[in-house]
């Protein structure tokens, strides 16, 4: 009895053959893609540092937090800056006060200075004038005549010093562009202590996240150094290696679909922004940069990221897994299920996919194979369910 009712179950499978579960052809869009691994990074990083050599007295801020353009990060002891401020202030009021001086009461006093002397030297050379009269006449002494010859050069020679004196002080005289230059100069130093004083203030260059900082209060900083990272508020970028063998495949603003591997099942959109234009010898890869539009509120700098770039598209044709079809990448065929039988037919493939090809010629819609793996040979008798 054992042995009629084994018969009876292995008959069918005997005469008509397995059930094989097939694989169907069917009409849709097939996609290559380019897998890749990488980071996530943003456009750039700023590096905040001092301009001068300084004291921390205080920081306002914490790694991690959020800044605005122009909040203040770090502080330092301004006390010597402020005294400097202070003197160049004081020698700006004191040029001005110099060259208001000279325009207010140093000219004017030159103006009539240099009237008086005018009408000395004309009083001087009358007096002259008469002199000579009266020595031609026998009225008056050579001594006499002397004196008032040396009264006339001295009224003269006055006079020539208060013309130089105001040629100096009126506009565009040497006074007036000496004193001029003094508080250019002062005003120059004014804004330099200015200068130096807001220095003692370090803020934000730009909107970001502080995502380092290396300093503390009481710290003395030197010039140049760098004592915070800021990650500017701008939209992440995502860092790849490709295998340079799929270089040729790659173009900028090819479509991408990525997820953080923190978060597996959050796809997000991005596309191919850049290109490195060489290969890096050590692991013969291409470095590509991806722009992420619409980066999902998860995305953390530094993050690791799977990225899979579709490099082509088709649609509209014959798709079928490459689990059923054997030698892909040489001649291609399959098992087609037909009329009762696995019969090999040879098929022509266009557009590879990760776990598809397109069939360009060879099979039809609908057409059934069998899998790769199917325990049957060509010519062999199979069931599908």
């Amino acid at each position: 009895m054992p042995l009629l009712i084994l018969g009876g179950f292995l008959a069918p499978r005997l005469i008509l053959g397995p059930v094989l579960v097939a694989e169907p052809v069917t009409r849709g869009t097939l996609l290559r893609s380019v897998v890749a691994t990488g980071r996530v990074t943003t456009p750039y990083r700023v590096a905040i540092g001092s301009q001068v050599t300084g004291t921390v007295a205080d920081i306002p801020v914490l790694e991690g937090q959020d800044v605005a353009l122009g909040q203040v990060l770090i502080r330092l002891e301004a006390g010597e800056l402020q005294a400097f401020l202070a003197q160049a202030q004081s020698a700006v009021i004191q040029a001005e006060t110099q060259l208001h001086h000279l325009t207010d009461v140093t000219l004017p006093v030159a103006v009539r200075t240099l009237a008086q002397a005018e009408a000395t030297l004309l009083n001087a050379q009358r007096q002259f004038s008469r002199s000579e009269q009266l020595q031609a006449s026998g009225f008056a002494t050579r001594a006499a005549l002397d004196e008032v010859r040396v009264a006339r050069d001295v009224a003269a020679a006055q006079m020539e010093a208060a013309r130089i004196q105001l040629a100096g002080n009126t506009p565009g005289g040497t006074d007036e562009v000496l004193a001029q230059a003094v508080l250019t100069q002062a005003r120059a130093s004014l804004r330099a202590a200015q200068s130096r004083l807001s220095y003692a203030t370090i803020t934000a260059p730009v909107a970001g996240t502080l995502i380092a900082r290396s300093v503390e209060r009481g710290d003395v900083v030197q010039a140049n150094t760098p004592l915070m990272t800021l990650s500017p508020r701008a939209a992440p970028q995502l860092v790849v290696q490709i295998d340079e063998r799929n270089l040729g495949l790659i173009a900028i603003g090819q479509k991408a679909l990525a997820s953080a591997d923190a978060y597996p099942q959050e796809k997000f959109a991005a596309s191919v922004a850049y290109i490195n234009p060489s290969v890096d010898p050590q692991r013969a890869s291409v470095e590509v940069k991806l722009d992420v539009p619409e980066p999902p509120a998860t995305l953390r700098e530094d993050m690791t990221v799977s990225v899979d770039i579709t490099v082509a598209e088709r649609a509209g044709v014959l798709i079928l897994p490459l689990s059923a079809i054997h030698d892909p990448a040489g001649a291609a065929w399959v098992l087609r299920v037909e009329g009762g039988h696995a019969r090999r037919v040879p098929v022509r493939l266009g557009l590879h996919g990760a776990r598809a090809a397109e069939i360009i010629d060879g099979l039809r819609e609908g057409d059934l194979m069998l899998p790769i793996n199917a325990p049957v040979d060509a010519g062999a008798r199979v069931r599908t369910p």
